[in-house]
């Protein structure tokens, strides 16, 4: 339910802040005033596309804002726990709208998208009129309509359910046929994981570890020759030669100095200590030396089978589009594959079989659901009927048309989808309800539609503007009496002009214009039982104001509180 409306330099109007509770809430004014801008506010904040004529002429940006109360909206609670944007029982949103045309969001303080907001709104209000979107228009919406009229939850969940299991099969199918020829694709397969599985050089040739050291033992071959010159140089430096002194010697010539006068400073042992070590490590660096020189002798012919093999890797790596190191991963999937085609002709037959079964599910359950729409549809088109003739249109008729899918794929949403079909005149057939002209016809035909649902639309608010069009004094009464018995059930806004309309609203605002220092602004006032009485007065007397129209005035209120 919207609880609170926030406008600033909007239109005319500088600053507003509005007020709502349950039930009927009557905007009313003088031609001109500027009674449909809480309309419009309400359109923007529910996604409409940014106008910069809407801002206030002078202003950079125009700020509208509306605070909502989502207790009685299961559907939008869902749509906020699913976006990460709950807030509790509370909702705002907010729009900004720049005069320079652009336009930004926010549901709960962070910013989104428009189509965000869009979503959101259309699970909040519902906004009827002629300038204004209409979510009954579209067939998708109807069709909710119809079923939430109808209460057919039990056989929806049955629908879908079906739906998805034959969706379910039909997903594996299209993943065993996509792959061609199910013997063609198993050949190519056992061709290519024979190739992976030839062992010429060690069992584990494919694994990453086998993979690194066969490089490394390349590496080392391919540099031999300038292995073994840096080590056998390296082992002269540290052993030393025919014709200069190894740094092992040395340094055991500098223990044999240090040792005639390590008696006299105490601190030379820490010094002999080290050079020992310093000659362990510098023995076991040319034993090192040795073994890496004698590892790395040259051998063409073991160079060669590690090239061929190195080569055979990186052949293989590039037909199957990945490193050497990673061939192992390719092995394995070209396995798993395999296996899952094994009996893939046997499950392909289980599967054709199975989705025929599953199909027959679904055509059973959707049927149920046919049967049941097409009662529910005679049922809610039937009441429509009857309210579009109390709201003065005179045999008029309401005709809801099933319309079967093309095709034979189980749609969750069932076999058919529907189609408001309407006329306000005898004499004319039904048109589909989108196609009606008149924008005021158009809002009495929502308004009874609306009434005859009832609770099957979900929607807490509910707006209507100028639904009043055309109309006189006894139809006028009626649409007043329709609009506060849909009150009860959701929380309803209604623009007019008519004394008899809005006489019958829980509370009534009223928009004014006035013009200070050449600037028109427009102010909106909450009226109390007095005010309420010279305001249907004037709507039905006119500029002047008697005592007549306020005896009226307090009849029609009077009359109003007993519906």
């Amino acid at each position: 339910m919207l609880a609170r409306l926030t406008i600033r330099d909007f239109a005319v109007i500088t600053a507003t802040e509005l007020e709502f509770g349950g039930g009927m809430t009557v905007i009313s004014g003088e031609t001109g005033a500027g009674k449909s801008l809480l309309v419009d506010a309400l359109g923007f904040l529910s996604g409409e596309r940014a106008d910069a004529a809407m801002v206030r002429h002078g202003s950079e940006r125009a700020e509208l804002q509306a605070e909502f109360t989502v207790g009685d909206a299961a559907a939008a609670r869902a749509w906020l726990r699913e976006q990460e944007l709950d807030d509790g029982d509370a909702c705002l949103l907010r729009r900004v709208l720049r005069a320079d045309g652009g336009s930004r969001a926010w549901i709960n303080g962070r910013m989104v998208t428009l189509a965000q907001l869009a979503e959101l709104a259309g699970l909040l209000v519902e906004i009827h009129g002629q300038h204004a979107h209409q979510s009954l228009l579209s067939k998708p919406a109807q069709l909710v309509l119809l079923d939430n009229v109808g209460r057919h939850d039990a056989l929806l969940a049955n629908v879908a359910s079906t739906a998805g299991d034959w969706r379910k099969l039909q997903r594996e199918r299209e993943v065993l046929t996509a792959r061609g020829d199910v013997a063609d694709r198993v050949a190519l397969l056992q061709h290519q994981l024979q190739e992976l599985e030839r062992d010429p050089f060690g069992h584990d040739w494919l694994e990453p570890e086998a993979v690194a050291d066969l490089a490394t033992r390349h590496r080392r071959h391919a540099n031999s020759a300038a292995l073994l010159e840096a080590t056998s140089a390296a082992g002269r430096r540290v052993l030393g030669d025919d014709e200069t002194e190894g740094a092992l010697a040395q340094v055991h010539a500098a223990r044999t100095v240090l040792a005639r006068v390590i008696e006299d400073e105490p601190r030379l042992a820490d010094v002999d200590a080290m050079l020992d070590a310093a000659g362990i490590q510098l023995d076991e660096a040319a034993a090192l030396l040795d073994r890496i020189r004698d590892d790395s002798q040259l051998d063409p012919a073991a160079f060669e089978q590690l090239d061929r093999q190195l080569a055979r890797l990186h052949d293989l790596g590039r037909k199957h589009r990945v490193a050497p190191d990673a061939l192992h991963e390719v092995r394995e999937r070209i396995r798993d594959e395999l296996a899952g085609l094994e009996h893939a002709d046997q499950r392909l037959e289980e599967l054709d079989r199975d989705m025929e079964l599953a199909r027959g599910d679904w055509q059973q359950a959707a049927a149920a659901l046919t049967i049941t729409r097409g009662k529910t549809a005679a049922r809610l088109g039937k009441d429509v009927s009857r309210l579009m003739d109390e709201l003065g249109m005179a045999g008029g008729l309401l005709k809801i048309d099933l319309e079967p899918q093309p095709g034979s794929t189980p749609d969750p949403h069932g076999a058919e989808r529907v189609e408001f079909l309407v006329t306000a005149n005898p004499d004319q057939p039904p048109r589909a309800l989108r196609k009606v002209a008149s924008g005021g016809e158009l809002s009495r035909i929502a308004l009874a539609i609306e009434v005859a649902a009832l609770d099957g639309d979900g929607v807490p608010t509910m707006v209507f503007d100028e639904v009043d069009s055309g109309i006189s004094g006894p139809v006028a009464a009626v649409v007043g009496r329709l609009l506060r018995q849909l009150g009860k059930r959701c929380q309803v806004m209604c623009v007019t002009h008519l004394p008899q309309v809005a006489a019958h609203g829980h509370r009534h605002y009223r928009v004014s214009k006035s013009a200070d220092s050449g600037i028109t602004q427009s102010a909106l006032d909450t009226l109390d039982t007095q005010g309420r009485t010279e305001e249907l007065a004037r709507l039905l007397g006119g500029a002047t104001v008697s005592e007549e129209a306020r005896g009226a005035a307090r009849k029609l209120l009077e009359d109003a509180a007993t519906d």
